[in-house]
C-alpha cells in the first residue's frame, strides 16, 4: 500500500482560504487517483472531490463544488486541495486517499485503484 500523509490543517475565519497537501512516501501520486474526503464530528465520511491519474479530470461534491480546487503539485510532487470561501460546515477531518467516492450531481462517483490507502487526516476548523 501506499502511505499517504496529508498536511496544512489549521484554523481559518470564516470566508478564509487554506490549501491541504496529500504526499506519498516512495511512490509517485500521479501514478493513481487521488480522492479526498471529510468526516465532520457526529457526521459519516463524505467524499468531496477527486482527480484522475490519466486525465487529471477532476470532480467535486455539490457541498464544494466553486470553492474547492484539486490539483497536482507538480513542484512539491503533493495533490492539493484549494479550499476558499471557507465556511463553518467545513469544519472536520480530511483525509486523502488512492479511491475516490463521491456524490456529484446526485450520482456516485467511484475511483477503485485497487489500492485503497488512506492517510492520517488533517483536521480544519472554521470559526470566527
Amino acid at each position: 500500500q501506499v502511505q499517504l500523509v496529508e498536511s496544512g490543517g489549521g484554523s481559518v475565519q470564516p470566508g478564509g482560504s487554506m490549501r491541504l497537501s496529500c504526499a506519498a512516501s516512495g511512490f509517485a501520486l500521479t501514478r493513481v487517483a487521488i480522492g479526498w474526503f471529510r468526516q465532520a464530528p457526529g457526521k459519516e465520511r463524505e467524499g468531496i472531490s477527486c482527480i484522475q491519474s490519466d486525465s487529471d479530470h477532476t470532480e467535486y461534491a455539490d457541498a464544494v463544488k466553486g470553492r474547492f480546487t484539486v490539483f497536482r503539485n507538480i513542484a512539491k510532487g503533493t495533490v492539493d486541495l484549494q479550499m476558499s470561501r471557507l465556511e463553518p460546515g467545513d469544519t472536520a477531518v480530511y483525509t486523502c486517499s488512492t479511491e475516490c467516492n463521491l456524490i456529484v450531481d446526485g450520482w456516485r462517483y467511484e475511483v477503485n485503484s485497487g489500492d485503497d490507502s488512506w492517510g492520517q487526516g488533517t483536521e480544519v476548523t472554521v470559526s470566527s
